[in-house]
């Protein structure tokens, strides 16, 4: 019961929250809904129990959907807690969820100078790859080109150009974004053990 009270509060805050970000007074709402302002305020400040064909009115005119206005408010998918994946000469933390950055992975990852190099490893895929450089120097394999990366550095090319990412000279931890065939190419494909590290 304690549970349904805090989601029915949640859902309040969230309707106030988004008419005042909207910048409009209860009547304004009440216009693009069709209920009235006393019952609006009602429901915002808790005094009337809010239904379900009321809140899909009210979601709508807020520009949002009823799913987001009732979406749990809990904190186990704020705090992701990776866990390490490892292959020969590389380490990497998966940092977003499955289901968060609209299919984009964000991983953490430290690649030693014994990680496996050579024309074999180098991958192709749809889409563009993107990386900063933490600590250490990156040695981007771009086609013909080898290119040091540096700490605060970026690097953001095609990923239709065959590509390989490793260290210069000692370890290099980098910060990545891969689309999701990237995603697959350098965290499933040929390093199984960091592959299990995304699920």
């Amino acid at each position: 019961m304690t549970q349904e009270l805090e989601m029915d509060s949640v859902i309040r805050q969230r309707i106030r929250g988004l008419r005042l970000a909207l910048g409009w007074s209860l009547d304004n709402l009440a216009a693009r809904c069709g209920l009235s302002p006393s019952t609006l305020s009602r429901i915002e400040t808790g005094h009337r129990r809010i239904a379900l064909d009321q809140l899909v009115p009210i979601a709508r005119a807020l520009g949002t959907t009823l799913d987001a206005l009732v979406e749990s408010g809990s904190d186990e998918d704020v705090v992701i807690r990776p866990q390490a994946g490892h292959s020969q000469g590389l380490t990497a933390w998966i940092l977003s969820s499955e289901d968060g950055l609209h299919g984009k992975t964000v991983a953490k990852m430290r690649i030693t100078p014994e990680r496996p190099n050579g024309v074999e490893q180098r991958s192709i895929h749809a889409g563009r790859d993107w990386f900063t450089v933490l600590s250490g120097i990156a040695k981007l394999e771009l086609g013909e080109r080898t290119i040091l990366v540096h700490p605060g550095e970026v690097a953001e090319f095609s990923t239709m150009v065959p590509h390989f990412i490793g260290a210069h000279e000692g370890p290099v931890e980098i910060l990545t974004i891969f689309n999701h065939d990237g995603g697959r190419a350098h965290l499933h494909a040929g390093d199984h053990a960091v592959g299990q590290a995304a699920h």
